[in-house]
């Protein structure tokens, strides 16, 4: 007779008890939910902490609002020195400069006969519509360059900081250490040491032989960051700067950070620009129009949503809530990108809605074909997004191809057009993909709705 085995129940390892499958497919539900009411509430009350306004104050285009126009003359002494090719380079210059604070919708156009840019963009976020102000904010027509000072003319305090000692209009000396052509890229970073934003510079080979010289030389030195005759910043010289990436620190929000690299990034101009003939442009499409346009957009996607719910029921209720966050996601990422909305833009955020339509359509009738050949609910959920995805995928990466292409080769309402499309098409898939299934998957778990009248399949009596 075999003797019985002692068991040492003391080295049994316990196991953590795991979720349950239905318990993961509630949780992914609940983070669902909670997405599409995260887009939904913030551009219904904003947020100015994430850089998002709400849907009603979205900034708008030239062709909604209105905006300004105005000639760009060259501030040189002989107008007839300026070249075509001058013109040409200020012109992308200033191009850069608009787009990087997020408007698209604006049109330059050279005049190479009278040697002068034409420009109209439109109107500054908020009420603020005075001309003048528009091309002061855009400023920054000016030349970047980088200058050491008198000693004779800064100190330090008994308690170690920094003082003017004259005026700060005194202060500029023109003793150029760099010029915006010296710099190859600027870029507004987290500085991980102390949390604060910094601006990183990277120069082009001669701009980091001359940075190199004399940052040996002002260690422990302010050196003067101007456009023209506005002093920008001031950062002090901590050690010599040889391998070309250098970094100003200070104590810059994110917006201080970014407008600061900006400024370096965009400011090689060959000489200074003037402003003049300023005038206010009336709005082409104006907000009575946009209104008509808004109500015809929501009247359709009404339409549409009805349409879901007669052809897929269940599942063409999820598609339109699903609808709901891919348009509140779509408005949050252009405000988040100060971003204007135009018309070409409004129209951009249709074709992604009908897009996002047609992914769910393509899922859906996958599934009703599975659930006519007699698997099990769940299974032919799984079975028509994994027979779906291909498709879907395809389509949205063809015409994200074709975004980027626009966007990368087109200028002015055309980049608008193509940003608006792409973050449309990101979303789209995002939430045909991972926000529909999730939702659809749980709601299916529940008995109530297994039934398949709810998913557009009849029932078939014994």
């Amino acid at each position: 007779m075999a003797k019985p085995r002692r068991i040492d129940y003391s080295s049994v390892q316990k196991k953590e008890p795991k979720l349950k499958p239905g318990a993961k497919l509630w949780i992914k539900f609940t983070v669902a939910v909670l997405l599409v009411a995260f887009f939904v509430i913030m551009i219904l009350v904003g947020s100015p902490g994430l850089g998002v306004s709400k849907v009603s104050d979205v900034k708008t285009g030239i062709d909604i609002r209105g905006g300004v126009s105005a000639t760009l003359y060259p501030d040189v002494d002989d107008i007839g020195s300026v070249t075509d090719e001058q013109l040409q380079t200020i012109q992308g210059i200033l191009e850069n400069r608009i787009e990087a604070k997020g408007t698209f919708d604006y049109n330059m156009s050279p005049d190479y006969e009278n040697k002068r840019l034409l420009l109209e963009i439109p109107y500054t976020s908020g009420d603020d519509t005075n001309p003048q102000k528009v091309i002061d904010d855009l400023g920054e027509m000016a030349l970047l360059t980088f200058q050491r000072w008198d000693e004779e003319k800064y100190g330090f305090d008994e308690n170690g900081r920094f003082v003017f000692l004259v005026e700060e209009s005194e202060m500029k000396d023109d003793d150029i250490i760099l010029d915006g052509t010296d710099v190859k890229d600027a870029v507004a970073m987290l500085n991980r040491e102390d949390n604060s934003y910094m601006v990183a510079l990277s120069l082009n080979e001669t701009g980091a032989e001359k940075f190199a010289v004399a940052t040996s030389e002002l260690i422990n030195r302010p050196i003067a960051i101007y456009l023209d005759d506005e002093l920008k910043s001031y950062p002090f010289v901590s050690s010599a700067i040889t391998g070309g990436e250098a970094s100003i620190t200070g104590n810059f929000t994110i917006e201080e950070a970014v407008e600061m690299a900006n400024y370096i990034k965009y400011g090689a101009l060959p000489f200074a620009m003037t402003a003049k003939e300023i005038n206010s442009i009336t709005p082409i499409l104006g907000e009575s129009a946009l209104n008509v346009t808004l109500n015809a957009a929501f009247v359709a996607f009404i339409l549409v949503v009805l349409f879901m719910l007669f052809r897929y029921r269940l599942p063409g209720l999820v598609a339109s809530i699903a609808l709901i966050g891919l348009v509140a996601s779509e408005i949050f990422w252009i405000s988040a990108f100060n971003a204007s909305i135009t018309l070409p833009g409004i129209a951009g955020i249709i074709l992604t809605i009908g897009m996002g339509v047609d992914a769910n359509v393509i899922i859906y009738e996958r599934i009703k074909e599975e659930l006519k050949g007699g698997i099990g609910l769940d299974e032919a959920i799984d079975v028509g997004f994994k027979r779906a995805f291909s498709t879907i995928l395809d389509a949205n990466v063809t015409t994200l191809i074709t975004g980027a292409a626009l966007y990368i080769v087109g200028s002015g309402p055309i980049k608008g057009f193509a940003l608006t499309l792409i973050i449309g098409i990101i979303m789209s898939f995002f939430t045909a993909i991972i926000v529909v299934k999730y939702l659809l998957k749980a709601l299916a778990s529940v008995k109530t709705f297994q039934k398949k009248w709810l998913y557009g399949i009849k029932e078939v009596t014994k």
